[in-house]
């Protein structure tokens, strides 16, 4: 299917306008000038832990516990982001580089 020029812009337009949007909005309603609800202070608080938590759940869905081979480098790559985000606090550092060790051992070591 080939689109005009128009349809192009029309869609591409519309992409814009809705992520736009959906980035907007929340400041535009939140603005500092009134008091920001507990509900929403709450949900600041315990919403980032819950989407790790579903992450680490997600991840680790399909581990074979039979296999030494496979539960062995999985386990070093979270402890060695655990290790890391205690030692410094970094949590790009430590999804990053626990990331670069888990790649390895299964590319290199746990072939």
């Amino acid at each position: 299917m080939i689109l005009s020029p128009f349809q192009t812009l029309v869609i591409v337009g519309t992409v814009v306008l809705g992520t736009m949007t959906t980035r907007f909005l929340p400041f535009i309603i939140f603005s500092g000038k009134k008091e920001t609800h507990p509900y929403i202070d709450y949900l600041g608080k315990v919403l980032p832990y819950a989407a790790i938590s579903m992450l680490v759940v997600y991840c680790l869905r399909n581990i074979d516990c039979t296999s030494f081979r496979s539960i062995l480098p999985q386990f070093i790559g979270i402890v060695s982001v655990v290790m890391l985000h205690l030692w410094k606090n970094n949590v790009l550092l430590s999804i990053g580089i626990g990331t670069a060790i888990y790649m390895f051992l299964i590319q290199m070591i746990f072939v």
